[in-house]
C-alpha cells in the first residue's frame, strides 16, 4: 500500500465527521432565525402559537412537495415498509411543536428552553439502546456542559421564581421527548432518502396532527406585506435550509453526536439577539454559552490515534495507517 493510497482512506474515514459536524453547525445557524422571524410576526400579526406552528408546518410542506414534484418527483416515492416511520417523524415533529408552545404558555421561554435541553440526554441513551452508539464519558461531559450553558443561558434567576405545576412539568418532559423523537425517526428514516423527501413527507404528517387544533384556535386575518416576507424568511431559511442540512448531517453522524452538536443553537441565539435586537448578555449567561460551545467542541474534534506498523508485519512499507475512534 503506497502512503497517497493510506491518505485518501485517512479523509475518508475524516472527512464524514468533518462536514457532519459542520453541517449541524450551519443547521443550527439557521434555526437560530426562527426566533427573530417569529418576534418579527407577531410585533406585525395577531396570531396564536399553534396557528403560528400550522402554517408553518402545511407551508413548508407545500413548497417541498410543489418542488419535488416539479423538478425531481421520483424522489417523492417511497416503499410502503418506510410509512409508519414517515408518519411517526411527521407526528412527532407536530406533537413537539404543541408541547413547545405550551411550555413556553405554563412555564414560560426560559424554564421551557432548559426544559428542551435535555433532549440530548434522551437521544444518546435511546440510540445507545437501539443502536449500539457508544455513551463514551466524552459524550457524557459534553451533554453536562451543554446542559449547564444552557441553564446559565437561560438564565439561573428566572429559573429560579418559575412556578412550575405538575402539569407544567409533565408539558416540559414532553418537550425534549418529542424533539428526540423527531430526531431519531430522521436517523432511522434518513439513509434510504433524499433529504427533502424525509421532510416532505414528515412536515406534511405534522401539519395534519395540528390541523384539528386549529378548529378551536384563532387564525391570523388580513396578513400585512411585510409580515408574510417575515414568513417566507421562517419557512426557507429557519425552517426548509436549517431541517434540511440538519437531515443530511444525519446521514454522516451519530444521532447522539448530532443532537449535543445542536445545542450550539443557544449561543448562535444569544449572538443573534445581541447583534440584531441589541439584547444584553450577563456574565452568567457569557459564562453558559462558553459552556455549550466547549460542550460542542468536544464533539467536533477529532481523535486520531496513530498505529506504526512493524517492518515485520509490512516489510514495504514506511507508512502510518490512522485509526479513528467514535467520539
Amino acid at each position: 500500500m503506497s502512503q497517497s493510497t493510506t491518505t485518501r482512506e485517512t479523509k475518508g474515514l475524516e472527512n464524514p465527521d468533518m462536514i457532519g459536524s459542520l453541517a449541524v453547525l450551519i443547521a443550527t445557524a439557521c434555526w437560530g432565525t426562527s426566533g427573530l422571524f417569529v418576534k418579527l410576526i407577531l410585533a406585525n400579526q395577531e396570531v396564536s402559537a399553534l396557528a403560528l406552528a400550522f402554517w408553518r408546518d402545511v407551508s413548508t410542506f407545500l413548497v417541498l412537495f410543489i418542488g419535488l414534484r416539479l423538478m425531481r418527483p421520483s424522489w417523492l416515492t417511497v416503499e410502503r415498509k418506510d410509512t409508519l416511520w414517515l408518519v411517526g417523524l411527521g407526528a412527532s415533529i407536530g406533537v413537539f411543536h404543541i408541547f413547545w408552545n405550551l411550555a413556553v404558555f405554563l412555564n414560560g421561554a426560559a424554564v421551557a428552553t432548559v426544559q428542551q435541553a435535555a433532549m440530548p440526554a434522551i437521544v444518546a441513551i435511546v440510540a445507545w439502546l437501539i443502536w449500539d452508539e457508544p455513551l463514551s464519558a466524552r459524550k457524557i461531559l459534553a451533554i453536562a456542559l451543554t446542559f449547564v450553558g444552557t441553564v446559565l443561558v437561560s438564565g439561573v434567576s428566572v429559573l429560579g421564581e418559575a412556578d412550575l405545576t405538575v402539569f407544567g412539568f409533565l408539558v416540559g418532559l414532553g418537550t425534549p421527548i418529542t424533539y428526540a423523537s423527531w430526531n431519531l425517526f430522521i436517523k432511522k428514516i434518513r439513509d434510504g432518502y433524499n433529504p427533502f423527501t424525509t421532510l416532505t413527507y414528515g412536515f406534511g404528517f405534522g401539519a395534519l396532527v395540528l390541523l384539528p387544533i386549529q378548529f378551536f384556535t384563532p387564525q391570523p386575518q388580513g396578513v400585512p406585506p411585510s409580515t408574510l416576507l417575515y414568513f417566507i424568511g421562517l419557512i426557507i431559511i429557519a425552517t426548509i435550509v436549517g431541517f434540511s442540512i440538519y437531515t443530511f448531517a444525519l446521514g454522516r453522524l451519530q444521532a447522539s453526536v448530532a443532537s449535543i452538536l445542536a445545542m450550539a443553537e443557544i449561543p448562535i441565539v444569544a449572538v443573534y439577539a445581541y447583534v440584531l435586537l441589541g439584547e444584553r448578555m450577563s456574565i452568567d449567561q457569557v459564562i453558559g454559552a462558553v459552556l455549550v460551545v466547549a460542550g460542542v467542541l468536544m464533539l467536533s474534534r477529532r481523535r486520531k490515534k496513530r498505529i506504526r506498523p512493524t517492518e515485520r508485519e509490512h516489510p514495504e512499507g514506511y507508512y502510518n495507517t490512522v485509526v479513528e475512534h467514535e467520539p
